[in-house]
C-alpha cells in the first residue's frame, strides 16, 4: 500500500462529512492527483427494486468527483436502516470488525495514490458494542490515519468543535485541520466562530464551504499537506 490517506470525521451527524469528502476528492482530481474514496460503514442506504442496496453517500461522492467506481465497492458495511452502525449491524446479525475494514482499506488504497476516507456520525460513533467496543477512534487508529474535522459554521459550533478536538486528542488522533461547512463569509457570527475555533483549539481552519458550494477554496500546496 503506497497511497496517502486522510480520514474525514465531524462534530456530529448531518454536519457535511459527505459533502466535504466529495469536494476534497473532486479538488484533488482537478489538480491531477489519482485520488479515491472509501467509507468503512454506512447506514441509511436505499433499497433498490432488485433488492440491492445503494449507499447514497458513496454515490454522491463518486458523482461529484467524477470517480467511475461502483458505490457499493467503496463501502465495507452497508445497512438500510438509518441508525448507528453498531445498531444496524446488530439488527442484521452482522459483526463489524476492524480487521475487515483494514483489509478493504488496503485493497482500495492499492488503486490510488491518495484516498479520502469518510467516517460515520460524529467522532464517538460506535461501530460495535456487542462482541467488542469498537468506536470510530478505534477504526481510525487501526487505519493509522490523521483526521480532518468537519463542523457547521453557525451557532453552537465552538462548543462542538472544542469537544470533538479534545476527544480526538485523548484518543491519540492527530488533527490536520478543520473545515467549516455552511459558512457565510458575510455573517459576523460565522466570522467570529472561525476566529475563536482557531484560537481556542490551536488548529487551523483550512477551508470554509458555503452552502451548496461546488468547489473547495484551497491551494494545491495546502491540500497536499493534509495527506502528508
Amino acid at each position: 500500500m503506497n497511497s496517502k490517506a486522510i480520514f474525514v470525521t465531524a462534530t456530529g451527524t448531518d454536519v457535511g462529512k459527505t459533502y466535504v469528502s466529495a469536494l476534497l476528492v473532486k479538488k484533488m482530481r482537478e489538480f491531477g492527483y489519482n485520488c479515491g474514496y472509501y467509507k468503512p460503514a454506512l447506514s441509511g442506504a436505499v433499497k433498490l427494486s432488485d433488492g440491492s442496496l445503494l449507499p447514497g453517500d458513496c454515490d454522491f461522492v463518486l458523482k461529484m468527483s467524477g470517480l467511475s467506481e461502483k458505490p457499493i465497492d467503496c463501502v465495507t458495511y452497508c445497512f438500510e436502516e438509518a441508525v448507528s452502525p453498531h445498531l444496524a449491524a446488530e439488527r442484521q446479525g452482522v459483526k463489524i470488525e476492524a480487521i475487515k475494514i483494514k483489509e478493504d482499506f488496503v485493497r482500495i488504497s492499492d488503486k490510488y495514490d491518495y484516498l479520502v476516507v469518510e467516517g460515520a456520525g460524529g467522532i464517538t460513533c460506535p461501530f460495535n458494542l456487542k462482541e467488542e467496543n469498537l468506536l470510530l477512534p478505534d477504526v481510525i487508529n487501526t487505519l493509522g490515519l490523521d483526521i480532518i474535522v468537519v463542523a457547521d459554521g453557525g451557532l453552537g459550533t465552538i462548543n462542538s468543535v472544542i469537544l470533538t478536538v479534545e476527544y480526538a486528542k485523548s484518543h491519540s488522533l492527530n488533527i490536520k485541520g478543520i473545515i467549516l461547512n455552511n459558512y457565510d463569509k458575510n455573517n459576523f457570527m460565522h466570522i467570529d466562530n472561525k476566529r475563536q475555533i482557531e484560537q481556542l483549539t490551536g488548529i487551523k481552519v483550512i477551508a470554509v464551504v458555503a452552502e451548496a458550494e461546488k468547489d473547495l477554496s484551497i491551494s494545491e500546496k495546502d491540500l497536499i499537506k493534509i495527506f502528508e
